[in-house]
């Protein structure tokens, strides 16, 4: 039999990615994001003067989380909609735009099929968001649909190699991830980003920036991530008591691989692209 006709005979099963949000969104409303959200600000900060935005500009925060992105917008005078699948994430986003008088629309909403007209924003963000959607390809293409022709759609995205996306790497080898799955990491090479935006699309800049994750120990760290993150939180709970203690063990000798302190505390740089994508 040719390769081809084997290939044919056995083709490959397609992806229910009902399945995969149903499970990735169960993740993101265990726990409470908000908590380890809110240490990540100033990678909205550093996004929103990347994408150079105007005062009076519309802006789409996508996969908003508790509003980093959303907040820095209207910091600077524009007309901010943040939206996320998950209620829960955009009420703590409520309450720090009320807490700092920030006229900001949340809008509960899938990433995958946005409620919004065609070209409806002239700038599309998404910072450690977006990049958890199943369906890749259908999540790039309504980034691109609702930005405006000679917009901008900028993105903040863990890379495989760093340290957010080695504890992927890390938990996955515990509890695989489901079948047909892709790593969301993927959205932090450059390689994926020429994939996932091949048409409408004048240019990606995509630059490697550093996030220091500051807590007060390891041990600390750890506390806060499988009580608040989400998908370390599911992880852990899946394991039986013996498979927790070697997931602990792995996951802090990762911490130490990269830590850079020597006082005790956590002093983690985690790469991550500042991405801008400008749409034709």
């Amino acid at each position: 039999m040719s390769t081809s006709a084997a290939v044919a005979s056995n083709p490959q099963p397609a992806v229910d990615f009902s399945a995969l949000k149903a499970r990735q969104q169960s993740a993101w409303s265990s726990g409470d994001y908000a908590i380890v959200g809110t240490t990540l600000q100033i990678v909205g900060e550093s996004l929103c003067e990347a994408l150079d935005l105007r005062a009076g500009s519309k802006v789409l925060d996508v996969a908003a989380g508790n509003g980093n992105g959303a907040l820095a917008a209207a910091r600077r005078w524009c007309e901010v909609t943040a939206t996320d699948y998950v209620p829960a994430l955009l009420e703590r986003g409520q309450e720090r735009a009320k807490a700092d008088r920030l006229p900001i629309v949340f809008q509960e909403a899938d990433a995958e099929h946005l409620p919004f007209a065609d070209q409806s924003f002239d700038n599309v963000l998404s910072i450690f968001g977006v990049m958890f959607t199943p369906d890749q390809e259908r999540a790039a293409s309504e980034l691109i649909r609702v930005c405006k022709r000679g917009g901008s759609v900028g993105l903040a995205n863990w890379t495989p190699d760093g340290f957010i996306g080695q504890m992927f790497k890390t938990i996955g080898k515990h509890v695989p991830p489901p079948s047909g799955a892709r790593s969301p990491a993927l959205w932090g090479s450059r390689a994926r980003l020429d994939e996932l935006f091949p048409k409408a699309v004048a240019s990606i800049a995509a630059t490697p920036r550093q996030f220091v994750f500051r807590y007060k120990s390891p041990d600390h760290w750890l506390e806060v991530f499988r009580t608040y993150y989400g998908p370390v939180l599911k992880t852990f709970a899946a394991l039986d008591p013996a498979a927790r203690d070697t997931l602990t063990d792995d996951l802090l000798a990762l911490m130490e691989r990269f830590n850079r302190a020597d006082d005790g505390t956590v002093v983690v740089p985690s790469e991550y692209l500042e991405i801008i994508v400008t749409r034709l």
